[in-house]
């Protein structure tokens, strides 16, 4: 079956933050690309069909709570998101899966990124679980060194899981294969999850920087951001179950001790002005187990933040003839 890149989001909902929808990723003409990507590559049979395939349209669904108007302003972001400058955003819908070939999504996704990033924009993914991040990278090979920051609660190091090597155990031990990829910044983590022995010694045979969640509270934000070298090129991954489950309780795995709404949009306002954020995810919202679409929301706001941030930082100015 031959399908195409992206498909419109479900009918019932709408583009996120408002945005225009295209299909047209060969004629983008964009600064800020949104794109769900519901699929990943599942452990088991009954995994293709998780609740985390609804997160993309769970998140665009919010867009009314996450913003009001455009043109309100923002206290995130110091007044209105795109602060009244002519910023073109689209949203290009989510990455189909084909029933047929279970693995090609991944394919078309790497591909989707790479017309995103050929256009001149941004792209700003919700997944999906966390093996997404995997086909976005790849297609970041034009774009290094690039400096991973992970916001999670587990290191996702593991090389395979029944086989399967680029599900949501694995972006960190794929990513480190990547030549274009040089440190990763892991911020947030604790509890168990994907850290077995084996997974622990091959974050530190890298060089990763695993920085727990009880650091960063003990030693605040600004620490944590102080030890990211500057003038960066910067991919921000950020699994829900990253935050603290009273902010985003609608997660598989959630863990007490996460980080909170202020440390990650802090992060995030730091790296747009540390150097230059090539783009963003966000991963493993399970929206049957949220609450009052807090997850969801958040979800939203963070957008807000990394969009708003960049807008002001000129990212998306024409250069100066």
């Amino acid at each position: 079956m031959t399908l195409p890149l992206t498909v419109p989001p479900s009918k019932t909902h709408e583009t996120l933050l408002f945005a225009p929808f295209s299909d047209d990723l060969d004629g983008l003409d964009a600064d800020i690309v949104f794109i769900g990507m519901p699929y990943g590559n599942a452990y088991e049979p009954h995994a293709v069909s998780n609740d985390q395939i609804k997160a993309p349209d769970a998140v665009r669904r919010v867009t009314d709570r996450v913003t009001r108007g455009l043109e309100r302003y923002d206290y995130d972001v110091g007044g209105p998101i795109y602060d009244n400058r002519p910023v073109k955003a689209v949203d290009v819908g989510n990455v189909p899966f084909d029933i047929a070939d279970h693995h090609s999504h991944f394919a078309r996704a790497e591909a989707a990124i790479r017309k995103i990033l050929a256009a001149g924009a941004m792209p700003i993914t919700i997944g999906g679980d966390h093996g997404i991040p995997i086909p976005i990278l790849r297609a970041l090979d034009g774009e290094g060194p690039v400096t991973v920051i992970q916001v999670d609660a587990h290191i996702d190091w593991r090389d395979h899981v029944n086989g399967v090597r680029d599900g949501l155990s694995s972006p960190m031990r794929r990513a480190s294969e990547l030549a274009h990829v040089g440190e990763i910044f892991q911020i947030g983590i604790r509890a168990q999850g994907s850290a077995r022995p084996e997974e622990v010694e091959a974050a530190a045979a890298y060089g990763a920087h695993i920085i727990p969640a009880f650091e960063v509270h003990d030693l605040g934000i600004d620490a944590i951001i102080d030890r990211i070298p500057d003038g960066g090129r910067y991919y921000i991954t950020i699994d829900a179950d990253g935050l603290d489950p009273s902010v985003m309780p609608g997660v598989e795995g959630p863990a007490p001790g996460g980080l909170t709404f202020h440390q990650v949009r802090k992060l995030i306002h730091g790296l747009v002005r540390k150097g230059r954020v090539l783009g963003m995810d966000i991963v493993e919202i399970t929206p049957s187990a949220d609450v009052n679409d807090i997850t969801s929301i958040t979800a939203g706001r963070l957008v807000v933040n990394l969009v708003g941030a960049a807008v002001r930082a000129g990212y998306f100015e024409a250069p100066a003839a």
